[in-house]
């Protein structure tokens, strides 16, 4: 019944939303800050390898994970301590890979989160702690150093007979645990332009956004600085007058209308079916039938007549039953979103006939919108 209820509540949603007379399709309008990123803009990957302490015997042990042992005897004799001549058996201690996103325009001294992820066989690294780990970034260059204490959101818990586990408990995050070290070379009041880089691309929103800023440039600037490069991306040059910081905040807040490709994404494993507005369906008919077949095993058991020196015995006895339900061909048509929804209620077909009638409608040509299966 999973795919009946998915499809069941987001078809009452959409109905409801669209429950009155409502127009073929409706304006949606944004911020340009909502729907597009600035290139200059963009996150840095960081990476490292660091150790975490002070686990309660769900580290890695030391023999099976060699690169645990070499990490702690490299850590010790850094800090002046030998360990010549001994070996440690205690699993109090993880080596992890720490990663991070530098954000942009990051300065010394600002704080970011990281992610630790085991790299050997520890089973939970709840309660440990990161010693200082140093992260790069692709130029090999170092821009953070994190250390904290470790929070994991999963637990297990193990006796002698059974095991109860809850999320991951061999990966955890370190708020503010990286403090910056370095900043990127880039400047941003060194660029001469701005490059927009739409999250959804589209042409038609492209060509929006680079009308409505070449509109607030003639009023501002005297002449257009815009330009849709493709789908994707917006160029916009920067007047000589003009401080670039300001440009960019009095540009993400105009207010452009969006548009989007019609699309019906469907995820089979869940029973998840999601219609965009401007999905639409020409006349076709649909028929949907299911055969149900029942066998019941009732077996009686057959006593000997008295005083016959007989045995008793088991009679099988076989009910099959079969019930064939829907079989009407309904006419099926959707200008707009809740005519279509409405006539995907009306049909009532069975749980597993949703995704199947979809996919059947695109197969025969009827269904314009792209068929997005998850």
């Amino acid at each position: 019944m999973r795919i009946l209820r998915g499809f069941m509540a987001v078809a009452l949603a959409l109905s409801c939303a669209f429950g009155g007379a409502t127009p073929a399709s409706s304006a949606m309008t944004s911020r340009i800050k909502d729907i597009a990123s600035l290139q200059a803009g963009r996150d840095n990957q960081l990476i490292g390898y660091g150790l975490i302490v002070g686990l309660q015997g769900t580290g890695d042990s030391l023999r099976s994970s060699p690169f645990t042992e070499q990490s702690l005897r490299a850590m010790l004799q850094n800090l002046g301590i030998s360990t010549q001549g001994g070996q440690s058996n205690a699993k109090n201690t993880a080596a992890v890979m720490v990663t991070a996103n530098l954000p942009p325009f990051a300065s010394p001294g600002s704080r970011i989160d990281v992610s630790v992820s085991s790299l050997g066989d520890a089973t939970s690294l709840r309660g440990g702690t990161l010693i200082m780990t140093s992260l790069t970034g692709a130029d090999g260059l170092i821009y953070a150093v994190a250390q904290g204490s470790v929070i994991v959101s999963g637990f297990s818990a193990q006796g002698e007979a059974a095991t109860l586990t809850e999320g991951v408990t061999t990966g955890g995050r370190v708020p503010g645990g990286a403090i910056i070290e370095r900043e990127l070379p880039s400047r941003f009041k060194d660029s001469i332009n701005l490059v927009l880089q739409l999250r959804n691309p589209d042409f038609s929103t492209a060509v929006r956004i680079a009308d409505i800023v070449n509109s607030y440039a003639s009023r501002r600037f005297g002449g257009p600085i815009a330009e849709a490069r493709d789908s994707q991306e917006v160029i916009i040059d920067k007047p000589k007058t003009a401080d670039l910081t300001r440009l960019m905040a009095d540009v993400e807040n105009l207010v452009v209308e969006t548009d989007t490709p019609a699309k019906v994404v469907i995820n089979e494993r869940t029973g998840t079916i999601v219609i965009g507005a401007d999905v639409r369906v020409s006349p076709v008919a649909v028929s949907y039938g299911t055969l149900t077949v029942q066998v019941n095993e009732m077996p009686q058991i057959v006593q000997p007549e008295p005083f016959s020196r007989g045995v008793t015995a088991v009679q099988p006895m076989t009910d099959i039953t079969a019930n064939q339900t829907g079989g009407r061909v309904a006419l099926l048509q959707g200008p707009d979103l809740r005519t279509l929804v409405a006539g995907l209620n009306n049909i009532g077909v069975k749980p597993d006939g949703i995704i199947a009638i979809l996919q059947g409608i695109k197969s025969a040509g009827a269904l314009q919108a792209e068929l997005v299966l998850q």
